[in-house]
C-alpha cells in the first residue's frame, strides 16, 4: 500500500527574489555586451538591420526573462521540509522535481553567504550525501543556522539508531 505524502510546506524567504533578480541582471549584462558587439559589427561591416535589431531583441527579451519572470516562478515552486527521518525538497519550473534525503544519509551540513546573500542577510544550506549534495538557497541567516543545527542532530539521531 503506497502513502500519499503531502507537498513540502516551507518557504524560503522572500528576499530571494531580489537576489536573483540581481544573478539574472548579471547574466544578462553579458548578452547585452554581446549584443552591444554585435550592433557594433554589423554597421562597420554593413550587415543588414534586422541582424543588429534581432541581437537587441534577443537581449531584452533575454534580460526580462531572468530579471523579472522566473525568479518569481522559482520562488513560487520552492519548497522544503525537515522531518525525524528525512529532509524534502521541491524546485523547479517547468519541471518540478520533488527529492527525499534520508538522514541517515546525511554526512554533513553547511552554510554558504556569498557576496550577494550577504547584504541581504541570506544563506544557503548544502546538505551532503554519500552520493551528491542538495542546497536549501536564501534562508534568513538565523533560520539557515538554526536549520543546520536541526538537520546535524537529526542526523546524529538517525545514524546512532542505525
Amino acid at each position: 500500500m503506497l502513502v500519499e505524502r503531502r507537498a513540502p510546506s516551507k518557504r524560503i524567504s522572500k528576499r530571494a527574489l531580489t537576489v536573483w533578480r540581481i544573478h539574472g541582471l548579471i547574466h544578462s549584462l553579458i548578452i547585452i555586451a554581446v549584443s552591444i558587439g554585435l550592433t557594433v559589427v554589423s554597421f562597420l561591416n554593413d550587415w543588414p538591420f534586422y541582424v543588429w535589431l534581432s541581437g537587441i531583441g534577443v537581449a531584452i527579451l533575454y534580460t526580462i526573462f531572468f530579471v523579472a519572470v522566473l525568479p518569481s516562478l522559482r520562488w513560487k515552486r520552492w519548497r522544503y521540509e525537515v522531518r525525524d527521518l528525512e529532509i524534502e525538497l521541491q524546485h523547479g519550473v517547468i519541471f518540478v522535481k520533488r527529492t527525499l534525503i534520508p538522514m541517515v544519509r546525511v554526512q554533513h551540513v553547511d552554510t554558504i553567504q556569498g557576496p550577494i546573500l550577504r547584504p541581504f542577510k541570506l544563506a544557503t544550506i548544502t546538505i551532503s550525501s554519500a552520493a551528491t549534495v542538495h542546497e536549501i538557497p536564501a534562508l534568513d541567516e538565523g533560520e539557515a543556522d538554526d536549520l543546520r543545527n536541526s538537520i546535524s542532530s537529526l542526523a546524529r539521531v538517525a545514524e546512532d539508531d542505525v
